[in-house]
């Protein structure tokens, strides 16, 4: 059995209940060295087989499960964040399905969640924005082109921006070209929930600015959108004039 466990973004206690108990029974865990937190890997049982694959191919990740299965043990595949988010495991899991290998997806904390707890917001604010694009700027990776950072910004919505920490000069340019002020808030944040976390708050036109007087290249989520500012209006779940199925507005 194989298990796809996210890691959290980074704090070694946010990792699920569940993902903890996964990696306590795991025989072989396999984790994204890159940017899984090492604390996590206390949780593994003594003679557990662990493996970066950071230094390994999609091949080598294979042949180590493969490998795991014929023993007939259980192996964890400790991603950052929330495997579902630029984690990559659609193509191990369609390898494993042709190769009649079992598996098991167990959420996590994303990053994207880890940085607006940083910076104590909401992104879905009322008459502010009620969406919230996640995206990333083209790099060695390519988008699509209804994808870019510009055809987003047209909408005016909350964006949490992956990957991008090094393009930062380009971003800012598509942001203001697809509609947002300069003057829109935003803010960088740098290995949310880790021990060495820094926020930083600036506006569209200042996001490279930012980043380079603060030497942030990498390991940072670019968040872009009014939510960041003051004014929105009051909910109307709490609002003693709004009627619900849980209890009448006051008269």
């Amino acid at each position: 059995m194989v298990y796809f466990v996210g890691a959290g973004s980074g704090a070694p206690d946010l990792i699920t209940l569940r993902g903890v108990e996964r990696l306590k029974a795991a025989d072989v865990v396999i984790y994204a060295g890159s940017l899984v937190n090492p604390a996590l890997l206390q949780y593994a049982k003594d003679g557990c087989r662990i493996h970066n694959s950071a230094e390994m191919t999609l091949e080598q990740v294979l042949e180590v499960i493969k490998d795991a299965e014929a023993k007939g043990e259980t192996t964890v595949r400790l991603h950052t964040g929330d495997p579902c988010l630029y984690g990559a495991v659609r193509e191990q899991m369609d390898i494993l399905d042709t190769l009649g290998v079992a598996y098991e997806s167990v959420p996590g904390v994303s990053s994207f969640c880890g940085a607006a707890a940083a910076l104590n917001a909401e992104y879905t604010l009322p008459s502010v924005s009620q969406s919230v694009v996640i995206t990333r700027m083209a790099g060695r990776t390519p988008v699509p082109d209804r994808e870019s950072i510009k055809s987003f910004a047209a909408h005016g919505c909350t964006m949490v921006i992956f990957l991008s920490s090094g393009l930062t000069g380009a971003l800012q340019e598509e942001l203001i070209q697809g509609g947002y002020d300069g003057a829109t808030p935003a803010a960088i944040v740098y290995k949310a929930t880790w021990p060495d976390e820094k926020t930083f708050r600036c506006t569209v036109s200042t996001i490279h600015e930012t980043m380079t007087k603060n030497n942030i290249s990498n390991t940072a989520l670019i968040l872009v959108g009014n939510f960041l500012g003051r004014d929105y209006e009051r909910s109307k779940l709490y609002d003693p004039a709004f009627t619900t199925a849980f209890r009448a507005a006051e008269q």
